[in-house]
């Protein structure tokens, strides 16, 4: 045989026998993706999972291991690789034959490599998705029975279980509940409700978590500092949002950066890869909707659909600032997010501080609801722009309280206050709507007229409005037409205190409390005048009775009077099985020539018999 020239060969060698040649190809091995390079081999690599980790670490150490496990996630989080790793930790055992079950699996052991390979002959891996029926299930009951041919268990991996049978499912229950003692489960399913209560309650469910971007962003540096990649910190923050807490998408989308930028990652490359559009172009856009300048707007829209954005992706940014924003104000720490480049952690800031909460809430509103409009309209920019304009001729718009109040105290501009030291007033560019919101803002002393001529008669009728009791408080409701109010007051309310301006009471078992709330600011549109409207915990508020109750007693009050007349006992003598169906007063016009009878006048005041009912 020929040797090897200085230590190396490269091509092909040539292996010579006395009766032929045999030709060798030296070919390199095929390129593995990074989702497979970097898969986790123990649970020291596993990332985002700790809780998981450290109920398995104890279950171990302290022999308490279960027959079956359920791993439940998104996509990419990990399932069929902890189940992987999980079979390697029950069947761990040293070259010398020695070791036990454990989570430690710094050392490969005897059985770790061929099952992360998955070609080792005791754990089997099954994939429901194509082995649904019961004829696959039946299968491996019939296998279980046999012991294991070289490792300590037989592991069944299962994934995407929730795509078995009703009829797989049902044979499994038996096997599952009490398989041999060799014998573990391990399913994985991203459809957890899908799979029966049956079978969860023989498992211990362990739901794998999304990976935080930040978590995620310092994952992918690591891995691009084992490649030698050039990255930009940016770029990754990018990348690590574009995959929506997946690892397993996140390295993919790594492994196409790499390959778009010819082995550099960066900003821009990472951004035509995506098709986004520059964060900051996306802020620039959003400070001019939130000032009204719909010209300036739509001209940088169009300058980032030119450079290759698509309408519906900067709308979807958009709303992902709207949101950050609204975190940032809310929540300052929420600038520490590793995943935030310095643009959106600095001039989020900024905006947090001057825009309200009812600004970017009606913001975002808008940009949801219009966004479903663009991703199915056959010309995305037109209707993409059309959003835009309601969002910034919206921006600035006080709330309907906010406008009759600036009204009635005849100052300042309508779009006032709303944007804190943003300008108010019309959106920029011309139209129809701005001209007419200006006039509204400017000229006062008609709507104020207007105002003045529509709410005389209304804080006329308030003042009128005398709530002497309690029952005046109901009838108010139903002149007001406010029938479940009404219905609630009667049927579930136990007053204890009644005052003008002050009112207390229990509700019965059951009842909605929101009838308090409901009920102060019903009366104070009403009658002009807050009212404090209290619930009572007393215990002797329970035995005031409702108004509906009160009803009913009277009723059935009038109902034994009326049956203890001679009158009424006579009828019902004369018609065996009647009944008493209601007693209501009749009132008659009585002529002055035909007097009644006292004693008749006296029943057809009081008494009504509905003998047609009889």
């Amino acid at each position: 045989m020929q040797g090897f020239a200085d230590g190396a060969v490269t091509g092909a060698l040539q292996c010579t026998t006395p009766d032929d040649a045999v030709t060798v190809s030296s070919n390199p091995a095929p390129y593995r993706v990074l989702a497979r390079k970097y898969r986790p081999r123990n649970f020291d690599d596993l990332i985002g999972q700790d809780a998981m980790v450290r109920t398995l670490s104890n279950a171990f150490e302290t022999g308490r291991i279960p027959q079956a496990w359920m791993l439940t996630g998104v996509r990419g989080v990990g399932k069929t690789t902890t189940a992987r790793i999980l079979a390697r930790a029950l069947n761990y055992a040293l070259p010398d034959g020695s070791g036990q079950p454990t989570v430690h699996l710094g050392e490969m052991g005897l059985h770790c490599e061929a099952i992360m390979e998955s070609r080792h002959v005791d754990v089997m891996e099954m994939d429901a998705a194509s082995h649904t029926g019961i004829d696959d299930v039946r299968q491996i009951i019939d296998s279980i029975r046999y012991a294991p041919v070289s490792a300590r268990y037989k592991v069944y991996i299962i994934d995407e279980v929730h795509m078995l049978s009703e009829k797989a499912f049902n044979a499994f229950l038996k096997t599952l509940e009490e398989p041999p003692p060799h014998a573990k489960f391990v399913f994985a399913t991203t459809e957890i409700r899908k799979v029966p209560v049956t079978i969860l309650s023989r498992c211990q469910r362990f739901d794998l978590r999304r990976i935080e971007s930040g978590m995620l962003k310092g994952h992918l540096a690591k891995i691009c500092a084992s490649e030698e990649v050039a990255v930009e910190d940016e770029a990754l923050a990018l990348i690590a949002r574009a995959a929506e807490g997946s690892v397993r998408d996140s390295l993919s989308l790594l492994d196409q950066a790499i390959a778009h930028g010819a082995g550099r990652v960066d900003l821009t490359e990472v951004k035509s890869m995506l098709g986004l559009a520059d964060r900051g172009r996306v802020i620039d856009l959003f400070e001019a909707l939130m000032r009204g300048d719909i010209a300036g707007a739509l001209t940088e829209l169009a300058s980032q659909y030119d450079a290759g954005a698509d309408p519906a992706v900067v709308l979807a940014d958009l709303a992902a600032f709207t949101h950050l924003v609204t975190r940032l104000k809310l929540v300052p720490e929420a600038a520490n997010d590793a995943a935030l480049t310095d643009i959106e952690r600095t001039r989020g800031k900024e905006l947090a501080e001057k825009l309200s909460i009812r600004v970017l809430s009606r913001s975002w509103q808008i940009i949801t609801k219009g966004l479903p409009e663009v991703q199915a309209s056959a010309q995305a920019l037109a209707a993409a722009e059309m959003v835009l304009v309601r969002l910034a001729y919206a921006a600035d718009l006080p709330s309907p309280e906010e406008a009759l109040r600036m009204l009635r105290d005849g100052g300042g501009s309508i779009g006032g206050g709303a944007q804190g030291s943003f300008p108010a007033g019309a959106p920029s560019g011309g139209g129809g709507g701005g001209s007419s919101r200006l006039a509204l803002a400017t000229s006062r002393a008609a709507p104020m007229a207007a105002t003045m001529a529509v709410s005389a008669p209304q804080a006329a009728r308030r003042e009128e409005i005398r709530l002497a009791r309690f029952e005046d408080v109901v009838a108010l409701a139903g002149e007001q037409r406010d029938i479940a109010l009404k219905a609630a007051l009667e049927r579930d309310v136990r007053l204890v205190r009644y005052e003008q301006g002050l009112i207390e009471f229990a509700l019965v078992e059951g009842a909605n409390p929101s009838v308090a709330g409901d009920l102060g600011k019903r009366l104070m549109e009403w009658t002009g005048r807050r009212w404090v409207v209290a619930l009572s915990s007393a215990e002797e508020a329970q035995a005031v009775p409702t108004l509906a109750e009160v009803a009913r007693a009277r009723a059935e009050e009038r109902r034994e009077d009326a049956k203890a007349h001679p009158m009424v006992q006579a009828v019902l003598a004369r018609f065996p099985g009647a009944t008493i169906v209601g007693v209501r007063d009749i009132v008659r016009e009585v002529p002055p020539e035909a007097p009644l009878a006292e004693e008749n006048a006296e029943v057809s005041d009081d008494i009504g018999l509905a003998l047609d009912d009889f």
